[in-house]
């Protein structure tokens, strides 16, 4: 079985690109881990795995555009059918999405399309609301709008703060976002509007 050939795209510390390494998912081949940021923790997990990475830090391009089609021409030779982006701080060109639609996936610490955006634990506490979650989804061209692959609910309880309401979330976006990888890497699904159909 020709398994599919994954990109995970980092900013930060890379705790779920750490479960994603740990899920093994038999038909994912994690071929590199991208970054923006040359201090991100994330590098070193990758190091330790001995999973190919690179890094183009964006502060050195003047546009989105000029920065996103030099990261295309350097992914290019590794082959990627998939990209993951798991706490990629850099909305996304309409020239990279285009380059990989349908196969650039996100995480996002809400229910979507409640919270998008930045702080998304924060503006369900500010909201008061009584659930708020976790939503994996493919990538279009807005912020935090494309069909949506999975959804967990995390509750928001009364102490909280959102240092451990981030907690809660973090949990829970470490057992799905393996799960959501696992399902398109099968491409038993399909995409209809907004909403991503598992296929039997």
């Amino acid at each position: 079985m020709k398994k599919t050939r994954l990109a995970v795209f980092v900013s930060g510390s890379g705790t779920n690109l750490q479960a994603i390494i740990d899920a093994r998912i038999p038909s994912v081949d994690i071929v590199l881990v991208f970054s923006n940021n040359p201090g991100a923790y994330a590098l070193e997990r990758a190091a330790k795995e001995g999973i190919a990475s690179l890094v183009l830090d964006h502060k050195k391009y003047s546009s989105r555009e000029e920065y996103d089609g030099e990261v295309l021409k350097m992914i290019e030779p590794y082959g990627v059918d998939l990209i993951a982006l798991a706490g990629f701080m850099r909305i996304l060109s309409p020239r990279f999405v285009k380059a990989y639609k349908d196969r650039i996936i996100n995480i996002h610490p809400a229910l979507l399309p409640s919270f998008p955006g930045v702080n998304a634990a924060r503006q369900a506490l500010e909201a008061g609301v009584k659930h708020t979650g976790v939503t994996v989804h493919f990538v279009d061209e807005g912020v935090d709008t494309g069909p949506i692959i999975l959804q967990t609910v995390v509750p928001v309880l009364d102490g909280d703060t959102e240092e451990s309401l981030l907690e809660r979330i973090h949990d829970e976006e470490h057992r799905i976002y393996p799960e959501a990888i696992s399902l398109i890497a099968s491409g038993k699904f399909r995409i209809e509007g907004k909403r991503v159909i598992a296929l039997e």
